[in-house]
């Protein structure tokens, strides 16, 4: 990757050090994902500085106790400053620095459904760490409502009509998820399936689905057909006996 100039805002500038003078700790167990760091520093920039021993006491000078792999993906983008504080401890205290500072994001958890809110309401998920499958399992995780309160739909239902929601009943388009009522969907798998028959494929379905009008044919039923048999007799004037006099 081709080098970019340190993305340091002013507040953290007063502490920026060449990386090329720091280096990793020597027995680091963290492994981390260079390439998503990176993506954020890109996006981002450095938002907090890193954590360096001095090394007075240990003998490895500006060793890196704390963001080992942002001091990475800085020098991944070729990155020529980055800014950090300076500890300076002995052994001991260095690897316990190493270890919590681990170890703390660990013991962390997410509120799943306010994560889901929070990337879905982005433009995108660049710089994140997300990507588009990650939020899909968030939000095909989030609990959704089984009835919703609906005005009432005429049909004789009282003051309020109730629809039933079905888990996997969904609208999708980019970090956009909406919910769908199982008649929605049937609706939907209609013009899906009368869409698939005439085209035989199911290339340009979402543009159909956005620029066609959708009319779905159902079985006809004994009503209909009586409905179309009075409508054939008032365009013919009527029927006939068999003897072909109007009747």
């Amino acid at each position: 990757m081709s080098a970019a100039p340190a993305r340091i805002p002013e507040s953290l500038l007063p502490l920026a050090v060449p990386v090329d003078d720091l280096v990793a700790y020597y027995r680091n167990p963290r492994t981390g994902d260079v390439d998503a760091i990176a993506e954020s520093l890109r996006v981002n920039g450095q938002y907090k500085a890193i954590v360096v021993n001095r090394g007075t006491h240990t003998g490895r000078p500006n060793e890196i106790l704390a963001d080992n792999h942002t001091w990475a993906a800085a020098q991944q983008l070729g990155w020529d400053q980055i800014a950090a504080t300076f500890v300076d401890v002995q052994d001991e205290d260095a690897a316990r620095i190493v270890v919590v500072d681990n170890r703390t994001s660990d013991l962390a958890g997410y509120d799943s459904e306010l994560l889901a809110d929070i990337l879905e309401e982005l433009p995108d998920l660049d710089g994140t760490g997300y990507d588009q499958g990650a939020l899909d399992k968030l939000l095909d995780h989030r609990s959704l409502p089984h009835t919703i309160d609906l005005p009432s739909d005429g049909a004789g239902t009282g003051a309020m009509a109730k629809l039933e929601y079905l888990q996997w009943g969904y609208l999708q388009w980019s970090t956009t998820r909406v919910q769908i009522t199982a008649a929605e969907v049937e609706t939907l798998n209609r013009i899906y399936e009368q869409f698939l028959t005439e085209a035989r494929s199911d290339l340009g379905f979402g543009w159909h689905l956005l620029q066609e009008a959708h009319y779905t044919a159902e079985a006809p039923t004994a009503d209909d057909e009586d409905d179309d048999q009075t409508a054939a007799d008032a365009d013919t004037g009527g029927t006939e006996d068999e003897d072909g006099d109007d009747a």
